[in-house]
């Protein structure tokens, strides 16, 4: 949740006077500076899973699986490049590419639900390794750790906190380009002017950025890394095939940049179907006259596939 200094520190006292929270004992909270709300509303709900496995795992297993690395001793290892440490990013591809710690590994995943498969191979290839694994907060480490004690796998070890704990921590240049999150900020600077190296490349111009969007084209909503000023000029499609398809089914998603509102437009169309051809012409004369002189990179969607690169 977000709010000013007064507010959160409210909301911690609700949870420790909450009988339903005072008697956890692990609570962890983090924190991050912001300028401004990033969540439209709360939403409460239950879930089966916090992050997705397709298992389901207990507080015991968790407890019985525990291999934690304090972020004091992550850093010896990234300073001392220790050789017989492997570090493995055990988040998606697509939030690597905007960032990671330096020498990390992939997983090899566009879906957390995919490491199962990997298991086998990481076995094989880190057999000779210490491991330890991150991911951005460490939920899905912990959960992960359950998978890999029961798949024989004794040397693999989770950031404590993961990625945010650290960057909240230290400040060293060890963690490159930006943070992804899930919220508002998407992309989250890490560290300043001193310590911060951009690794993103714009799918448009291959020039470095920390910025991410989604492909407008409501089928794909591909997670592309993109220059906002560039994201616009190609009106937020990320490849030609994505541009043309918008322009036969409308299915795109609106912007506050655009000056139109696709979605009503979907909505006249199923009202009044002969508007259609009238509605259609329309937003092709707009769109080829924005895009005039405009190149892709990609022909086609960029759309996320499973990796498997293991």
């Amino acid at each position: 949740m977000t709010g000013n200094n007064g507010q959160i520190q409210a909301y911690k006292r609700y949870l420790a006077d909450s009988p339903y929270f005072r008697d956890i004992p692990d609570i962890d909270t983090k924190e991050t500076q912001l300028d401004d709300h990033q969540f439209d509303k709360m939403i409460v709900r239950y879930r089966p899973e916090i992050v997705v496995l397709g298992k389901t795992v207990t507080e015991a297993q968790v407890k019985m699986a525990d291999r934690q690395i304090s972020i004091e001793a992550f850093q010896h290892i990234l300073e001392q490049e220790d050789e017989a440490w492997a570090i493995l990013d055990m988040r998606n591809d697509y939030e690597r590419q905007l960032g990671h710690f330096k020498g990390a590994l992939p997983a090899g995943t566009i879906n957390f639900r995919e490491v199962p498969e990997l298991l086998e191979k990481y076995k094989e290839k880190l057999q000779d390794k210490k491991v330890v694994m991150y991911c951005t907060g460490g939920i899905r480490c912990e959960k992960l750790s359950v998978l890999l004690k029961d798949a024989g796998l004794e040397n693999f070890y989770a950031l404590n906190g993961g990625v945010v704990k650290y960057i909240n921590t230290y400040n060293d240049g060890n963690r490159l380009g930006n943070l992804y999150t899930f919220d508002g900020r998407v992309s989250c600077p890490v560290g300043d002017a001193q310590t911060h190296v951009s690794i993103g490349r714009c799918i448009y111009t291959d020039e470095p950025t920390d910025m991410c969007e989604n492909c407008r084209y409501s089928p794909c909503n591909a997670r592309i890394i993109a220059d906002p000023q560039a994201y616009r000029k190609h009106m937020g499609f990320c490849s030609q095939e994505c541009t043309e398809q918008a322009m036969q089914d409308l299915l795109i998603k609106n912007a506050d940049w655009d000056s139109i509102d696709y979605k009503s437009l979907r909505g006249i169309i199923k009202q009044d179907p002969t508007q259609e051809e009238a509605i259609f012409t329309k937003v092709r004369n707009y769109l080829r006259k924005k895009l005039l002189h405009r190149t892709f990179r990609h022909q086609v969607s960029q759309k996320e596939k499973v990796l498997h690169e293991w």
